[in-house]
């Protein structure tokens, strides 16, 4: 008698197309110049891809290093293997500074209140230390910049291994004023750090501005969206499109797992928000806005349905949507529905899906549950 447990069918997953991120690797790596390091920003469970195995994957190309969002996520990176360097770019609690330095994880110094407390504890730790040079999120002014050198320089237990900046409105290719101020004051910040004698990497860069502004490479760039195939804005994509080919790699599917034909004057789902004006079949598939699928899209979304589309019906609900079915025929409880991606001719893609929920392809992959399986193809 076999008691092995079968593995379980899965209702919805995510499937990453390994080819694919290869070749979006390849086009990062080749804007830039041989010397300039390539950080895999991996963080918000590697926009949606997945942490572990999204970041093993661009270990294997050659990422130089990894960004994430926490000390949970960094730590979950060395558990897994990754030797390569991490940098922590949000906000680390003082209480797991111990962590970092016991896992050579680099963490983001961007307050005076954060440094006073490393130069008291004593603990011996690396930082990349952030500008703000107009964003205004985290970061040094400035004017703070002489005073933050001359304080590490006398606290030799705290290792100045980067520097780095973000740029606020680096998307619009047609408007560069805001990109260059920005840049100008980070490199006034690094001057003060080099003529006290600091030597570090120094970074500005995410997926736009490396894509549209190559003289702010400096020494590492910070690809995250790219790197799954995304435009980070229509502007970027509009400019490039004919030079430069990025491929999605995150193709999100479920199935139908149930069929019925609604008689016309019925209502459907919560509120009973839509009524049929005709006899109507549709199929319920098992995903709903706990899986993130938003619920913005009700009676607007789309999904494919043997290679057609299927609008959603009335409201999305927590674990399930129902789809309109009355022009696909031969219909069957398993079939597979694509939700972002490709089937036959048609596609549906992540700036698709935000646009009928107003937002952002961003907000869309990093909000997709993080307990659905991603399988690596």
């Amino acid at each position: 008698m076999n008691n092995k447990t079968q593995p379980v069918k899965l209702r919805t997953w995510i499937e990453i197309d390994k080819r694919a991120a290869a070749q979006n690797y390849k086009v990062f790596r080749s804007i830039l110049k041989p010397k300039t390091k390539l950080m895999a920003v991996v963080k918000s469970n590697a926009y949606g891809n997945e942490l572990i195995g999204f970041s093993k994957m661009q270990d294997q190309f050659g990422a130089d290093a990894f960004g994430v969002d926490s000390i949970t996520e960094g730590l979950a990176l060395r558990e897994a293997g990754i030797v390569k360097p991490i940098l922590v770019l949000g906000y680390t609690i003082h209480e797991n500074v111990h962590i970092a330095s016991e896992k050579n994880i680099s963490i983001t110094l961007s307050n005076f209140e954060a440094l006073s407390l490393l130069v008291k504890e004593k603990i011996p730790i690396t930082v990349h230390i952030k500008i703000d040079s107009g964003m205004h999120r985290q970061g040094f002014f400035l004017k703070d910049v002489k005073k933050l050198a001359d304080i590490l320089l006398k606290n030799k237990h705290i290792t100045v291994e980067g520097m780095y900046t973000h740029f606020a409105n680096a998307k619009n290719p047609s408007f560069t004023a805001d990109t260059d101020k920005q840049a100008m004051e980070f490199k006034q910040a690094t001057d003060i750090f080099e003529k006290a004698g600091f030597r570090f990497i120094k970074h500005a860069s995410a997926t736009s501005g490396a894509l549209l502004f190559p003289e702010y490479h400096f020494d590492m760039v910070r690809i995250g969206i790219g790197l799954s195939g995304l435009w980070p804005a229509k502007e970027v994509e509009r400019a490039l499109e004919k030079k430069i080919k990025l491929t999605p790699i995150l193709s999100w599917k479920t199935v139908v797992a149930e069929t019925k034909t609604i008689p016309k004057g019925d209502r459907i789902g919560y509120n009973f928000t839509e009524t049929f004006s005709h006899d109507t079949g549709i199929a319920i598939c098992p995903i709903g806005y706990w899986h993130g699928f938003p619920r913005s899209l009700s009676s607007i979304g789309h999904a494919l349905v043997a290679g057609k589309r299927a609008r959603v019906l009335g409201r999305v609900s927590m674990d399930m949507i129902t789809v309109d079915v009355s022009d696909i025929k031969n219909i069957k409880i398993g079939d597979e529905v694509v939700l972002i991606g490709k089937m036959n001719k048609e596609e549906i893609t992540a700036d698709e899906f935000a646009a009928y929920a107003d937002t952002s392809s961003y907000e869309i992959v990093t909000r997709i549950n993080p307990k659905i399986q991603r399988v690596f193809l």
